[in-house]
């Protein structure tokens, strides 16, 4: 049976890096380890490591992209929150079987190989649930 092995990340969406940089990194004095920019999610990413785990502050890099329009509609704030899990598949099934509302019944699979999928808030009482499965 696939299990959740750890919290990866809490994905915060802005509109802007700076004014929230303010926040995490000034504030609370968490350092960032790198901007990224995901070309394929049309998103630009602030990693900031807190432990095992990291936020995540994520913004939208094109105006019509479904984070653009996400950011538009509920405004910023906590986008998603990323679980680890041992088998990404195994838990999709897992999932799937209990009925639970998929946004990615297929796991995609990023530049660095890590696999991920989405559950839909519906189906978790309002939160995105992002799935992950580091390579092997």
């Amino acid at each position: 049976m696939a299990k959740v092995t750890r919290i990866d990340h809490v994905a915060i969406l802005v509109a802007d890096l700076d004014a929230p940089l303010a926040f995490w990194r000034d504030a609370l004095g968490i350092d960032v380890s790198h901007v990224k920019d995901i070309p394929t999610e049309m998103a630009q990413i602030a990693f900031l490591p807190t432990g095992g785990s990291e936020v995540e502050l994520v913004k939208p890099t094109t105006a019509d992209s479904g984070l653009a329009k996400y950011l538009e509609k509920r405004g910023p704030g906590m986008h998603h929150l990323c679980l680890e899990v041992d088998d990404i598949e195994g838990m999709l099934a897992q999932l799937k079987a209990k009925g639970i509302q998929l946004i990615n019944e297929q796991p995609k699979v990023s530049a660095e190989g890590k696999k991920y999928a989405f559950i839909h808030p519906k189906s978790a009482f309002g939160v995105m649930v992002e799935l992950y499965e580091l390579p092997k």
